[in-house]
């Protein structure tokens, strides 16, 4: 994927604005495949446990292979997709989930398919899905104007939360007229309509890089050391990613469970299953509409800390919903303990992810980003092969009950994070930022982007 030699052409040539075709183009190919991505989140849990009959360990391990590219690339993914074309890379991507997508159904026709080939798919698709999401959320600065990007990040943000509002939903009541693996077709039409859509953008990605002087680049080993070094002695960025580490560790053990514990414990059917996950997307969408005026009412580090206690208290209306007596009142739970964690987990990312960016020098943020996710999202693959092992021990219940009271620990960290922050930290950065005539904060695909993934495979997750 090396950089192609063109003719030099002048700027504006290759610049759009929201409203150009271009970026509409780019717009409703990400949006097609965001509803395919929440389709396969409710068909592959679905096909595992009520037509492969999965065990809690077989579930373990089907989570830990969607998870597992988060431990196995993450940390290199940043430093290669800097020196490729990031739209080629989100082609290469997409072509790859479209082929696995398209694997299952094909496999399940057959009368072959079996739990080994879910995992082997699963991973493979999650590899592609590292590299897609790296790419995506630098590609933005390339496709229109300085001055678009947020607009254009607004949007494609807007869109993504209806397709996690909607998607779940509506991938259950599809479910009600065709089965899980034909479901799953609808997902490689997704991510195929976000390749061919990408195929027809343009970007001046190329233009750039001809402008721009070179680069001396430094071994990758020296490069990503320097990235995690700032991580692990920052003493406030340490204390967030031990919590963030935390909370995903933990809320993995008892998501990985969560298909068996609603569709077999509790025994509601794959619509009421969709529509479940989709309350996560309301609370999201509230937590991330109030944040703005909860930093007006509590210091950052407060609010950090506050939001965190929110998410992981929410959780436990998943182990109370086995106590219900009746299947609507589990639904209740459920339906309130996904929206409280996804209010929990945006109001946190925002202002965690805020804070981050002030702290960090410049030209270390991207290998900052990638050393956290690797930290806080390699744990993935990891809780999930133990929620599995500890499922099938222990039972899906009582592992449920430990992992979310274990959860309440990753607030634990963020006690200390008031005294290693200056109180003004934010203010000075956003003022800073407003005479650069700069955007302050996390961009809409700096935060969701890359939790699409996490969230196919196991609920809204802290970054």
């Amino acid at each position: 994927m090396q950089a192609q030699t063109t003719a030099l052409e002048p700027e504006s040539s290759h610049r759009f604005d929201v409203t150009s075709s271009n970026f509409t183009k780019f717009w409703i190919g990400q949006g097609l495949s965001q509803f395919g991505m929440q389709f396969s989140a409710i068909a592959l849990p679905v096909l595992a446990v009520t037509l492969l009959h999965a065990t809690e360990a077989q579930v373990g391990y089907l989570n830990a292979s969607m998870t597992a590219a988060f431990l196995l690339v993450g940390l290199p993914a940043g430093a290669w997709i800097d020196r490729w074309f990031k739209r080629r890379t989100m082609i290469i991507a997409d072509a790859v989930r479209v082929v696995t997508a398209a694997s299952v159904p094909v496999l399940w026709f057959l009368d072959v398919l079996e739990m080994w080939q879910l995992y082997l798919l699963a991973g493979i698709a999650g590899i592609a899905t590292v590299f897609f999401d790296v790419a995506y959320q630098s590609f933005i600065p390339f496709l229109v104007h300085k001055p678009d990007i947020p607009g254009a990040n607004s949007r494609l943000e807007a869109t993504s939360q209806v397709a996690r509002l909607g998607g779940p939903a509506l991938g259950g009541l599809l479910l009600k007229v065709m089965s899980a693996p034909v479901l799953l077709i609808a997902d490689a039409l997704g991510y195929l309509a976000s390749m061919v859509f990408l195929m027809m953008t343009r970007d001046h990605e190329a233009y750039d890089r001809q402008q721009a002087a070179a680069v001396e680049r430094r071994p990758l080993l020296a490069e990503i050391g320097e990235g995690l070094a700032f991580v692990v002695r920052h003493p406030a960025i340490r204390l967030i990613t031990a919590s963030t580490l935390i909370s995903n560790l933990t809320s993995t053990l008892y998501f990985t469970l969560s298909p068996i514990l609603v569709l077999r414990i509790i025994g509601l059917d794959g619509f009421t299953y969709g529509v479940i996950m989709g309350a996560g997307a309301i609370g999201g969408l509230l937590g991330a509409t109030l944040t703005p005026a909860l930093r007006r009412t509590m210091r950052d580090s407060t609010l950090i800390a506050v939001s965190m206690l929110v998410a992981s208290a929410g959780a436990f209306g998943f182990p109370l919903a086995t106590l219900a007596p009746t299947r609507t009142g589990a639904t209740a739970l459920l339906v309130a303990a996904d929206a409280l964690m996804a209010f929990g987990v945006i109001v946190y990312n925002i202002t965690q992810v805020s804070i981050r960016q002030a702290l960090c020098p410049q030209r270390l943020l991207g290998r900052m980003n990638a050393s956290i996710r690797f930290m806080v999202w390699g744990v993935m693959p990891i809780s999930s092969l133990a929620s599995g092992w500890l499922g099938s021990a222990l039972g899906v219940v009582p592992t449920t009950w430990w992992a979310v009271s274990l959860g309440l620990l990753a607030v634990v960290p963020l006690l200390g994070l008031r005294t290693t922050l200056p109180p003004d930290l934010l203010t000075r950065h956003e003022a800073q930022a407003a005479a650069d005539g700069s955007t302050i904060g996390p961009h809409a695909s700096d935060l969701d982007a890359d939790t699409d993934a996490a969230d196919a495979a196991s609920g809204p997750k802290a970054e």
